[in-house]
């Protein structure tokens, strides 16, 4: 993938999505140490990130193929993503959640005309019931990050932090499947000064720690974080991007999550998902590596169940 493609692809799916603002904060600062610029996706439509890379894969289907509608398998973010951008452009909008997926999350795919089918919480059961949706309904398979096409619409937001703050030193991401990390170093890697990109994911999760240690994509035993978003494993286009642009990943703990969850919420007065904190937290545990640099932090999403907060 190169320079022109993430350009091309900002310019495609501009109409459909917010320039969501970058905001900053004096006390958070001074905690940190650090400048920090804050890339707010939690105000994007749908409430995250994952609205650019849905909205670009649909856009680049066929005529033929948007007509037969779209498919995809996600918990929570993807789905409402896919489901937006479908209606968005009046395509069909088929969704797999699994069982366990925050009943928050569900209501919204149906708000935005996606019609779902619930299976069982684990990836086969997921990639089967596409599948058959796929071969019945003879709809496109969307994968929620491993495709070119999704992982270049997540690069779009550490573009536009660029565009505002070129002299970043530093680019902070979450990682799940790793579609907005991989987007993310792209962005840094084309658009940067020597701006690094940096992964954060829980403890409790940290199959791309692992992943990039062993030189293999490897998977989590069990996904018990409060990071929902972040319990998927690396994919086979995503992996690479992530070993060949992607510094280091911190990890972090459910606790520190939390707390910087709270901060957040308290001193920026932004709603964020834990999943969407998890930079913010990993920045924290590893100040020393920051101090009075430019960082900034990709606040990923903002779709929390108001009836179940950790504090």
């Amino acid at each position: 993938m190169q320079k022109e493609d993430l350009l091309r692809c900002h310019e495609k799916i501009r109409p459909f999505i917010h320039r969501t603002p970058v905001m900053t904060s004096h006390l958070l600062n001074e905690l940190a140490g650090a400048e920090l610029f804050f890339k707010c996706e939690n105000l994007q439509r749908m409430g995250a990130f994952k609205m650019r890379g849905g909205v670009h894969a649909a856009l680049n289907l066929s005529p033929d193929q948007q007509q037969r509608g779209v498919v995809t398998h996600s918990s929570g973010n993807f789905a409402q993503a896919l489901a937006l951008a479908a209606k968005t452009l009046g395509i069909k909008a088929y969704i797999v959640m699994p069982s366990n997926a925050p009943a928050v999350k569900k209501r919204a795919v149906e708000a935005y005309g996606g019609m779902i089918t619930e299976c069982a919480p684990t990836l086969q059961a997921r990639e089967a019931a596409a599948s058959k949706i796929q071969q019945e309904k003879g709809a496109a398979f969307l994968h929620p990050y491993d495709d070119h096409e999704v992982i270049l619409g997540q690069g779009t937001a550490a573009l536009e932090l660029l565009e505002d703050h070129p002299d970043l030193n530093y680019l902070i991401a979450p990682v799940g499947g790793g579609g907005l990390i991989s987007g993310t170093a792209l962005a840094a890697h084309f658009f940067g000064k020597n701006c690094q990109t940096i992964g954060a994911e829980p403890f409790a999760v940290d199959d791309a720690y692992r992943s990039l240690q062993s030189g293999k994509i490897e998977s989590n035993a069990s996904t018990d974080t409060i990071a929902d978003g972040l319990k998927t494993n690396l994919g086979e286009k995503t992996f690479p991007l992530i070993q060949q642009h992607v510094q280091k990943i911190i990890r972090v703990e459910e606790s520190e999550i939390v707390a910087a969850m709270r901060l957040i919420w308290e001193r920026m007065k932004l709603v964020v998902e834990p999943s969407g904190a998890v930079p913010f937290a990993a920045l924290l545990r590893e100040k020393a590596n920051f101090y009075q640099k430019k960082v900034g932090v990709i606040l990923s999403g903002g779709n929390v169940d108001l009836s179940n907060l950790p504090f």
